[in-house]
């Protein structure tokens, strides 16, 4: 379990940053939700991942584990001074809806900006089927 506690420390190691304003990306995927948080030039300020709060296996990408996430790098982002941010948000996890309730229940932070970056599958253009004869 040191081992762990080692890697969060080197995770997040604190910054002698001030921010006002910055970036807040979420990945969320089928297995895991990450969220980092950056400045206006994506500089990564703090970066945590569900298995940093010790949820395995199947319970990190519950999106309880995905809420409680949230609140805590909010919690650590308004110690740098973090008046409103950007959202960016990734992936079709279920823990979509929940990190936008997670934002609202701390109030603290105004969004500025949602933007969904999701990639949406295209498989080309439809051929041309080949005559009977």
């Amino acid at each position: 379990m040191d081992k762990y506690k080692k890697i969060a420390k080197k995770a997040n190691k604190k910054k002698d940053v001030k921010l006002t304003s910055g970036i807040l990306s979420v990945n969320t995927t089928t297995n895991n939700t990450l969220i980092v948080l950056s400045d206006k030039e994506w500089n990564k300020i703090l970066w945590w991942w569900t298995g940093l709060l010790w949820y395995k296996w199947a319970k990190k990408n519950t999106p309880y584990a995905a809420e409680v996430l949230t609140k805590s790098i909010l919690k650590e982002a308004q110690g740098y001074g973090l008046k409103d941010m950007w959202i960016v948000i990734k992936w079709i996890g279920m823990a979509r809806d929940w990190v936008f309730k997670a934002i609202n229940e701390v109030g603290l932070i105004d969004i500025m900006y949602i933007r969904d970056e999701t990639p949406v599958q295209f498989g080309g253009c439809k051929w041309k089927r080949p005559k009977r004869n």
